[in-house]
C-alpha cells in the first residue's frame, strides 16, 4: 500500500526499565503500519527525502497531547468482563465456585459469547489496551468467537480455551482429557485459519491452574505447547488457599515451579499470573527459564483472601520479565491505568512490610511494565512495546485537555508533567485515538 502517516508533536516511550524517553517536537513516520523513522520535527524534509516519501498524511498533535505505546494486558479473563466487581473480598476458591464458574458456564451459548465478547474487546480497546492475553471459557466455540472478535476489531491478542477437567462443577468442566485436548486442537486450527501468520491473533495454551487439571491433561498440554512453540498461561502461587490445594493434589512436587517445569509448561513463553508468594528457589527457577510474570495488583488485593503484595522488586532484581494484568473480573477494573496506580500502592506497602528492602516502584518502572515490559512477557517485544524503528505502530494519542477528571493542564506544564497527570488522574476520555499496526481502532 505504501501508506505513510507522519505524526508531529510530543512522544513518550520506554527504552528500558529505568529509561523513559520524552521527545518534544518529534517527527514519527509510519509506513504501512510500521515505524520507519523517529527524530526531531526540524529534520522533517531531510527525513522525507531520505526515504523518498512524497505522498503522506500529516497528523499534528496540539499542545497538551502526546503519543505513547499501547497498553499490554498480560492477564485477562474475557468471560468475566460482565462480572467485574462481583465477589470482592472472597477467598479465591469460594469466588470461583459461587461467582465465576456459574458465569463462565453461560458461554456454552454462542449468542451469549458474541454479545459479551463484542463489548469486551471494544471496551478494552477503549481503555487503550492494544494487546491482551485472554483466557476464554472452557468452550471451544466461544473461544473461537473471541478470537474472531479480536481480529474483527483489530486488537492484538493471545487467546486460549480454558482447560479444566476436574475440581469444577459438573456443568462447567471438560468431559475428559480427550475432549479437552480435541477442543484445544480445534481452537489452534481455527486461529491458524483466520490469521495464518499470527499477525494479530495467536493461540496460548491455557491450563486454568493445576487444581483443575490432572496429570495427563497437563502433560498433553505441555506437549502441544512444545510441538507448536506456543505461548502458555496459567495461575501461579496466587493465594495461600490455592497453593495448599495444589500441594494436596500434587504431593510429589515441592512447589508449583517444579510442577509446571515437569509438565513442560515453564519456559520463556510462559505467562504466570499473580506470583504473590515466591521462595528464592522459585524466583531462580523463573529467572533460569525466562518465564514472565503477569502482575495483577487489583485482584491481588480484592479477591483471593488477603492483602497480597507480590514481590515485584524481587522479580526485577532477578531480571524476571514483569507486565501488568487487569485480571478482569478478578480485578474490578478493566483499566491498565488503574492497575498501574494499584501497583504503586502495593509496592509502597511492600516497602513498609520489608523494612525498606523492596523499594516502591517508580513511575518509569510502572509505565515500562504497562507497555514494553508487558510486550516482553507476551514475547511481542520484537514487534511492539515502544517506538523503536522497525516496530509496528501500536499507539495511543493522549489528549491532556480532554473534558474529564484528569488534573488540568497548565500553560507552563512540560510534557513530563502532563504525562504524570495522565497516568495518575486520567482515564479513557483522555485517549483520543487508539492505533494497532497503524490502523485507528478507536477514536
Amino acid at each position: 500500500m505504501n501508506h505513510v502517516q507522519i505524526f508531529v508533536g510530543s512522544v513518550v516511550h520506554s527504552l528500558s526499565l529505568q529509561h523513559l524517553e520524552i521527545i518534544d517536537d518529534a517527527l514519527l513516520i509510519v509506513r504501512d503500519g510500521r515505524i520507519i523513522a523517529l527524530g526531531q520535527a526540524a529534520s522533517e524534509q531531510d527525513i522525507l527525502q531520505s526515504f523518498g516519501i512524497v505522498d503522506y498524511d500529516v497528523h499534528q498533535l496540539p499542545p497538551g497531547d502526546f503519543l505513547m505505546p499501547g497498553f499490554v494486558d498480560t492477564h485477562n479473563h474475557a468471560p468475566q468482563y460482565a462480572q467485574r466487581g462481583l465477589g470482592q473480598g472472597m477467598h479465591i476458591l469460594d469466588w470461583l465456585d459461587k461467582i465465576t464458574f456459574p458465569n463462565e458456564a453461560k458461554f456454552e451459548d454462542p449468542a451469549h459469547a458474541r454479545r459479551i465478547y463484542s463489548g469486551c474487546v471494544a471496551g478494552f480497546l477503549r481503555q487503550g489496551i492494544t494487546t491482551a492475553s485472554y483466557y476464554g471459557s472452557r468452550h471451544a466455540p466461544a473461544t473461537k468467537i473471541l478470537a474472531d472478535e479480536c481480529l474483527r476489531q483489530g486488537q492484538r491478542a493471545l487467546v486460549g480455551k480454558c482447560n479444566m477437567n476436574r475440581n469444577a462443577p459438573d456443568f462447567y468442566r471438560d468431559e475428559s482429557v480427550e475432549a479437552s485436548i480435541e477442543e484445544t486442537e480445534d481452537c489452534i486450527a481455527h486461529l491458524k485459519s483466520i490469521d495464518p501468520a499470527g499477525d494479530l491473533v495467536r493461540y496460548v495454551v491455557t491450563p486454568r491452574f493445576a487444581i483443575t487439571c490432572d496429570n495427563d491433561l497437563l502433560a498433553r498440554l505441555g506437549a502441544i505447547a512444545k510441538r507448536d512453540n506456543l505461548a502458555i498461561q496459567t495461575h501461579f502461587n496466587e493465594a495461600e488457599q490455592e497453593m495448599k490445594a495444589t500441594r494436596d493434589l500434587f504431593p510429589e512436587f515441592d512447589c508449583e515451579a517444579d510442577l509446571y517445569e515437569h509438565f513442560q509448561l515453564l519456559n520463556n513463553r510462559s505467562i504466570l499470573a499473580h506470583c504473590c508468594f515466591m521462595s528464592e528457589y522459585e524466583l531462580d527457577k523463573l529467572s533460569v527459564h525466562d518465564a514472565g510474570v503477569a502482575h495483577c495488583p487489583i485482584a491481588n488485593m480484592t479477591v483471593g483472601g488477603g492483602f497480597m503484595t507480590a514481590p515485584v522488586r524481587a522479580f526485577l532484581r532477578k531480571g524476571i520479565k514483569v507486565g501488568l494484568g487487569t485480571d478482569s473480573g478478578g480485578g474490578f477494573s478493566s483499566s491498565i491505568l488503574d492497575a498501574m496506580r494499584q501497583a504503586l500502592i502495593a509496592s509502597n506497602a511492600r516497602e513498609v512490610a520489608t523494612d525498606g528492602t523492596d523499594k516502591g516502584l517508580s513511575l518509569e518502572e510502572l509505565f515500562y511494565m504497562a507497555t514494553l515490559g508487558g510486550a516482553r512477557v507476551c514475547n511481542f517485544d520484537a514487534k511492539i512495546g515502544n517506538f523503536e524503528v522497525g516496530k509496528e505502530f501500536d499507539a495511543l494519542w493522549i489528549s491532556g485537555n480532554a473534558s474529564g477528571v484528569m488534573a488540568p493542564c497548565e500553560p507552563e506544564d512540560s510534557t513530563r508533567t502532563i504525562f504524570e497527570k495522565f497516568l495518575m488522574t486520567g482515564d479513557d476520555r483522555n485517549i483520543n485515538k487508539v492505533y494497532v499496526r497503524g490502523r485507528v481502532v478507536k477514536q
